[in-house]
């Protein structure tokens, strides 16, 4: 298995040679590769077996990069930059010739982001070159919150796993790209919709499930635990499925069920969106054969969390 620990000297020598090393964001574990390197990149798709149609996001260590990788920056990008990173906050940019095309999948643009985390933020100081990084699981499974989830599925596969504990946030980032300067929402995440509005104005969401996604995260088929997902009003759900022993995913009502978990008992959008992953790797641990899912309020942190729902579903939703 991998070794844990905070060095961040072992993991930027790790990097640097080349290597694969999982970090701590706010929002989920990456498996982080040179961005520049192609051989580090082919790694990264090849480790956690994800399809190279489907394009990685790079972490830098602050906006001041960005210029070194993406061109063309609209002016709603630098507010955005400005107001919310670090943090949950991916930019769709044009890309500089710099940045292979392996990393955008072949497409003219290219996900930057800066994550609020002190350590990694630290590492991506100490390097000459920007970081790549999905999360750090197998291509579809569910996201990494800590570092143990990352060690239990890829921990034969590389050797470094930066501790930076808990996610704070516990979903990905929201993805921003534009038109005209005008923001577009194509994946919804740790920074609500309704935020981003506040600094400018009415955006567009189209953040649609895709087989040949222009951002991360697009697929329909995602985020998805070992077990059959369903979404729908618990007690219907209940009656629909009398003869299965089912798991109770449900965001603050605790039914007392044998195999239960209970997003958020403190009722807030943000302590369901911390739990969510940690929740649909549980229940994979359980002698269960489906999970009953209810939706969340579908309002700030709610639309992603229902978003990763519905794609943990894929067509089981009711």
């Amino acid at each position: 298995m991998a070794e844990i620990g905070t060095d961040i000297l072992k993991a930027k020598a790790l990097l640097e040679s080349g290597e694969l090393v999982a970090i701590p964001t706010e929002t989920v574990y990456g498996l982080a590769g040179d961005a520049l390197k192609p051989e580090a990149v082919s790694k990264i798709f090849e480790v956690k077996e994800r399809p190279t149609f489907d394009p990685l996001i790079v972490h830098v260590p602050d906006f001041s990069h960005v210029s070194k990788y993406a061109a063309d920056i609209p002016d709603n990008a630098t507010k955005l930059a400005e107001r919310f990173w670090p943090g949950p906050l991916t930019l769709l940019l044009k890309k500089q010739p710099v940045i292979p095309h392996l990393v955008t999948s072949g497409l003219d643009t290219v996900g930057l982001r800066c994550p609020d985390h002190a350590l990694t933020r630290e590492l991506l100081a100490s390097l000459s070159f920007p970081l790549a990084a999905p999360s750090a699981n197998p291509f579809g499974y569910v996201s990494p919150t800590r570092p143990a989830h990352v060690n239990e599925q890829l921990g034969k596969k590389i050797k470094y796993i930066l501790d930076g504990g808990k996610c704070g946030i516990g979903i990905e980032s929201t993805i921003v790209g534009f038109e005209n300067n005008k923001p577009i929402v194509y994946r919804m995440g740790g920074l609500s919709v309704e935020a981003i509005e506040k600094v400018v104005g009415k955006v567009n969401v189209q953040a649609y499930s895709s087989s040949n996604p222009k951002t991360p995260g697009q697929l329909k088929s995602h985020y998805a635990p070992t077990h059959k997902v369903v979404i729908g009003k618990i007690e219907e759900l209940l009656r629909r499925y009398p003869a299965l022993t089912c798991g109770l995913l449900t965001f603050q009502k605790d039914y007392k069920f044998p195999y239960q978990f209970v997003l958020a008992p403190s009722g807030t959008l943000e302590e369901a969106a911390q739990n969510l992953f940690t929740a649909l790797r549980e229940f994979d641990k359980m002698p269960i054969d489906i999970i009953l899912s209810e939706p969340v309020p579908d309002q700030g942190l709610g639309r992603a969390i229902n978003d990763r729902l519905r794609r943990a579903a894929a067509n089981g939703t009711a």
